[in-house]
C-alpha cells in the first residue's frame, strides 16, 4: 500500500510533442497506460583519468535498479563509450555493469577501442546485433572501430536487418554517434536517413556521444533521442549524470523521461506517427 500511494503521488510536468508543436501537460508516473518500457544510458567512460569512474558506474547501476524495482524495464542499453580507450578497462567495466537487474545490451562507441573478437567474447554479442520482443525489433549497431574512428552505421547490415523486420510493428535503433551533423561531434550520413525513410515502422533512434545533449531531434518524422552521459569528466556535458527511460503507451504514443539519476527532470511525449 505504501508503494502504491508513493507512486500515485508522482505527478510530473512534461512536454507533449506532436507534428512539430510543443505543449506542456501533467503525467502520473504510476498510470496504467504503459505496455512496454526500456532504459538507455551512454558514455560511462570507465577508466577516464581524473574521474571517479567506479563511483559513476556504481551509481548508475544502483539508480537504474531502483527505478526498475518501481517501473520495470524489459532491458537496458548502454549505448557506447562504456570504457575510455584502454582495452584493459573492458573487463572491469563488464563486471561493474553485471549488477544491472534488467537484461543488458550494449553498443560500441568511439572510445570502446577493442577488436570485434574481444567485444564478442566480453559481451556475448557482436558489434552489430538485433533482437526481438513480441512485435518489436531492436537494432544495435557500431559507429566506430578499434582505432576510435567516427563512422556512419553499417549500411549493408542495417539494410538487411530492416528488411528482415519490415513486418514488425515497431523498430528501435541504437547507435552511439548521431548520423547527422546537427551536433558538434555528429557525422553526416545521408544514406542512412534515406534508408530509414523506406521503413515506416522505424519508431525512434537513440544516440549517445554528445555529452551535452539530452534532447530530441527530428529527421524525416523519426525522433533521434539523446541521453547526456552517466560518467565522464566535467569539462563538457550535462550538469548531471543520468539515464533515459522510454515507455510505449496503450495508444501507441512514446513517453520518455530523463532520470538525473535521482529524479525525473525531462519528460516528453511523442505522438504515434510512423509506427504501423
Amino acid at each position: 500500500m505504501e508503494r502504491r500511494v508513493f507512486l500515485q503521488k508522482m505527478f510530473i510536468t512534461g512536454a507533449l510533442i506532436t507534428n512539430g508543436r510543443l505543449a506542456y501537460s501533467f503525467f502520473n508516473a504510476a498510470d496504467d497506460k504503459v505496455v512496454f518500457r526500456f532504459t538507455v544510458a551512454s558514455d560511462g567512460h570507465y577508466g577516464e583519468k581524473e574521474t571517479p569512474y567506479e563511483q559513476y558506474f556504481a551509481t548508475a547501476v544502483r539508480r537504474i535498479n531502483e527505478h526498475h524495482s518501481l517501473f520495470p524495464s524489459k532491458f537496458v542499453v548502454i549505448n557506447g563509450d562504456i570504457i575510455h580507450d584502454d582495452p584493459g578497462f573492458l573487463q572491469p567495466a563488464f563486471q561493474a555493469l553485471s549488477g544491472l537487474k534488467p537484461k543488458l545490451y550494449v553498443t560500441q562507441g568511439n572510445h570502446d577501442r577493442v577488436s570485434p573478437e574481444v567485444w564478442q567474447q566480453t559481451w556475448g554479442m557482436p558489434l552489430n546485433h538485433d533482437f526481438t520482443m513480441g512485435n518489436r525489433a531492436f537494432l544495435l549497431g557500431t559507429t566506430s572501430n578499434e582505432k576510435g574512428t567516427y563512422l556512419c552505421p553499417d549500411m549493408d547490415w542495417f539494410a538487411d536487418r530492416l528488411e528482415k523486420h519490415k513486418r514488425k510493428k515497431e523498430v528501435y535503433i541504437f547507435i552511439h554517434i548521431t548520423p547527422k551533423k546537427w551536433t558538434r561531434y555528429g557525422v553526416d550520413c545521408p544514406e542512412f536517413h534515406e534508408l530509414l525513410a523506406k521503413y515506416p515502422n522505424v519508431r525512434a533512434v537513440f544516440n549517445g556521444h554528445d555529452h551535452d545533449h539530452d534532447d530530441i531531434k527530428m529527421s524525416g518524422g523519426i525522433p533521434f533521442l539523446f541521453d547526456g552521459r552517466f560518467g565522464a569528466n566535467s569539462r563538457w556535458g550535462t550538469t548531471y549524470r543520468g539515464f533515459r527511460v522510454v515507455e510505449v503507451l496503450k495508444n501507441g504514443d512514446l513517453r520518455t523521461y530523463i532520470m538525473n539519476p535521482d529524479q525525473q527532470i525531462l519528460l516528453e511525449q511523442l505522438k504515434k506517427q510512423n509506427a504501423q
